[in-house]
């Protein structure tokens, strides 16, 4: 047994309540369209037998009206022969024509009715099978982006990503302790600018002396 065990299961069957409660929704849709369409053929084969019993209905019941139509003529020339007993035996095989064609056309009255049906069930499954696509079209694309998502997440969170950055924070350590070294090289030694530049501070400093200490004999004078 499919998903659904019968034409009205498919027809009134809430296709959100049976996702929502899929463990594996996508599967579920995979197996809903493929009960549908496997429903949709066994329809339109029972559509087209009726079809052809209806065809045939028709034929045999114009076989039964001509033949009716025969029995009336042959009837009414036996009158004209003066034969009353033939003319009222062809009346009685009109009458047997005239009822088989009358038993036919109930029969085919019922066949055209289920006819109808078929054809209103094959409208509402078509329908039904339209909205299944759709709605697995979107879950296959939810779940691609879903996956997507999950794999980057993953990958953001695996021990691959932390050991990289771990490595990037040691390579970033080494260029600093070569950077250091240079530097290191650099203390002591002092370029013609950096020398010239310090004579002239310790001039600005020697001057600033000579001022501080010409103004300090100059306020003991006044004492």
């Amino acid at each position: 047994m499919g998903v659904f065990s019968r034409f009205s299961d498919i027809i009134n069957s809430n296709i959100n309540s049976l996702l929502d409660k899929a463990e594996d929704p996508t599967k579920m849709v995979r197996l809903i369209i493929q009960e549908m369409e496997d429903t949709l053929v066994e329809v339109r084969s029972s559509s087209a037998k009726m079809i052809a019993d209806k065809k045939d209905l028709v034929r045999q019941s114009a076989r039964f009206e001509n033949d009716a139509q025969q029995w009336q003529e042959k009837a009414e020339l036996a009158l004209s022969k003066d034969r009353e007993d033939l003319a009222r035996a062809a009346l009685l095989e009109k009458k047997k024509c005239e009822d088989s064609a009358q038993a036919l056309a109930e029969e085919l009255a019922h066949v055209e009715e289920h006819i109808a049906k078929l054809q209103d069930e094959i409208t509402q499954l078509q329908d039904k099978l339209v909205d299944a696509k759709a709605r697995q079209k979107a879950i296959l694309l939810r779940e691609k982006s879903a996956n997507s998502r999950l794999k980057v997440k993953q990958n953001l969170h695996s021990d691959k990503i932390n050991d990289a950055m771990s490595r990037f924070d040691n390579y970033e350590r080494k260029i600093d302790d070569i950077e250091a070294q240079v530097e290191s090289y650099d203390i002591g030694s002092k370029s013609l600018a950096d020398e010239i530049a310090e004579l002239e501070a310790n001039e600005k400093v020697d001057d600033e002396l000579a001022q501080l200490k010409a103004k300090m004999n100059a306020d003991k004078k006044d004492k």
